[in-house]
């Protein structure tokens, strides 16, 4: 996988094509990161036809909106077809894999878990 390093500059109230912040790249998977802190993180990927990421698991729930292509996203053992316009949770603490059937592009939001409190 390959990380685009040139900086996304999002203003406040002003739209922002996500799949024009990523490029394809033949025989590779690209990412740019939108926004990363404790909370979590705000990704764009873009997938060459038949590139994946293996299968794993996080503690947080992810979810995955297509915005171009299609993918096959298994979570748990339960693969789906996800096309563009379409979006999937990923439970965290559950497996899941994704595979471009097409070239594909996808926004992933990961939300990381409050920190405990003691009261």
């Amino acid at each position: 996988m390959t990380s685009d390093n040139h900086s996304v500059k999002l203003e406040g109230g002003v739209p922002a094509d996500l799949a024009d912040m990523v490029a394809y790249q033949q025989g590779a998977v690209v990412s740019r990161t939108l926004l990363q802190d404790e909370t979590g993180t705000l990704t764009v990927f873009s997938f060459d036809e038949g590139q994946a990421l293996s299968e794993h698991t996080v503690p947080y729930h992810a979810f995955v909106q297509v915005l171009d292509g299609e993918a096959e996203i298994t979570v748990g053992k339960n693969p789906s077809l996800v096309k563009a316009g379409e979006i999937i949770l990923m439970p965290g603490h559950v497996s899941h894999r994704v595979r471009a059937t097409k070239r594909f592009k996808m926004l992933l939001t990961l939300f990381k878990a409050a920190a405990n409190t003691v009261d």
